[in-house]
């Protein structure tokens, strides 16, 4: 084992036992979030920096404010930051806690996904498209064994797995080499009910917080509201309503069963992880901060 991954759906309380799990082991935490690497979006990301303080001590957080909020970011480019701080705490002969919820960045971690930023090749999918579907899966199955159908489900994926195999042939230098992850993962989960209420509460605090205003602001830094909106759930919502195109109660009654359907898609995700061999030790949500970390450090120590 050379990580600890703490994931779940949102406001389950995967941070705060992170962030007590760190403090008990004299880590530091690798955030798996895809908004959250944005500064000056805090609020509407649920950054929940009081989080990372644990009994007077500020826990260290990687992967937080590394971008100004406009900037595109991907799975790529997340990998390598991941990596580069990984380095810095492993160097200290600590072992990190990757803590978040986006599912593609945690599963390129702990599934030692093995990316590059591959160029499009406009001549190449100009004369892959006179091919079918099937022409078209029957090549790439000659190039790489086929794990799933989702690569291959239109011509589009397919078209661009052929596009990203015959770079990786062309360019066999640009793949890179990261240390191989060995983690054990616990997840935080809530009753469905009791997940639902969390997010209600924590929207009204958001809200009464100052969320509205953290997307005007966003704004008048130049941050188009077409980027805004990209951003999904908090970030769509309050903003359609900061530009007078949502009434208040529209924009909460559609951004709280928005923020429920996400957490019931991260948790699909998070199964779907566990159908693929990735063993997650769930917490249950409700037990006290105490008996989750004793829960946890059992487990860590049996390994």
């Amino acid at each position: 084992m050379n990580l600890i991954t703490v994931l779940g759906p949102t406001a389950g309380g995967k941070t705060s036992f992170a962030a007590n799990l760190a403090y008990t082991l004299d880590t530091e935490i690798i955030s798996a979030d895809s908004r959250q690497v944005y500064r000056g979006m805090d609020l509407g990301t649920g950054k929940d920096l009081e989080d990372y303080i644990v009994n007077g001590k500020q826990i260290k957080c990687h992967l937080v404010d590394i971008l100004n909020a406009g900037e595109k970011y991907n799975v790529f480019r997340y990998q390598k930051d991941f990596f580069d701080a990984y380095k810095q705490i492993t160097d200290q002969q600590k072992t990190p806690i990757l803590c978040g919820g986006t599912g593609l960045y945690l599963e390129s971690v702990v599934r030692n996904y093995q990316l590059i930023d591959v160029p499009q090749n406009p001549e190449l999918r100009k004369n892959l498209e006179k091919y079918s579907l099937q022409e078209l899966n029957d090549m790439l199955a000659k190039m790489k064994t086929l794990h799933n159908t989702t690569d291959t489900d239109t011509k589009k994926r397919a078209i661009r797995g052929i596009e990203i195999e015959t770079f990786i042939r062309e360019n066999p230098k640009v793949v890179p080499t990261y240390p191989k992850i060995e983690s054990l993962l616990f997840g935080i989960k809530n009753p469905r009910e009791i997940e639902r209420e969390k997010i209600k509460i924590r929207l009204e605090e958001r809200l009464k917080n100052g969320m509205v205003d953290e997307m005007i602001t966003l704004m008048k830094k130049g941050v188009k509201e077409e980027d805004l909106i990209y951003y999904g759930l908090e970030y769509k919502y309050v903003t359609l309503h900061a530009v007078g195109k949502l009434s208040y109660d529209e924009m909460f009654e559609q951004l709280y069963i928005a923020i429920c359907q996400f957490a019931k898609r991260q948790m699909t995700w998070f199964r779907r992880m566990e159908r693929m061999g990735c063993k997650i030790n769930w917490i249950d949500g409700q037990l006290p901060m105490n008996k989750k970390i004793d829960f946890a450090l059992e487990i860590i120590k049996s390994q």
